[in-house]
């Protein structure tokens, strides 16, 4: 059995996020190209973005901190701590309106 802490995760990572010119900092916490199912905690600072992208598979985002909007098309969700979003099978953006950590869950078939 492993354990780690999300929270520590997250606030480490923002804090490389802050650093960096794509504003955007990722680590793999479970999973990865050999499993099916893969989670990486991601932050955004405030005001960048995972630009539009496909679906890789099933997946699902669960807001840590701050707030992010999850866009598909015309359609858009808000995030905010606690929220959990399903991500459409169609391209896709995630955009931050503030600083924010999430953890993505994907399901490669």
């Amino acid at each position: 059995m492993e354990k780690s802490s999300l929270k520590a995760l997250a606030r480490e990572l923002l804090v490389s996020a802050k650093s960096k010119n794509s504003g955007r900092s990722a680590r793999t916490v479970y999973g990865g190209h050999e499993k099916v199912l893969r989670q990486t905690v991601v932050a955004l600072t405030a005001g960048s973005s995972l630009d539009e992208h496909d679906n890789p598979g099933e997946a699902t985002v669960q807001v840590l901190s701050g707030r992010l909007v999850l866009k598909a098309g015309d359609v858009s969700w808000e995030g905010s701590p606690g929220d959990h979003l399903v991500v459409p099978s169609v391209r896709h953006s995630v955009n931050a309106l503030e600083d924010c950590t999430f953890l993505l869950t994907v399901a490669k078939p």
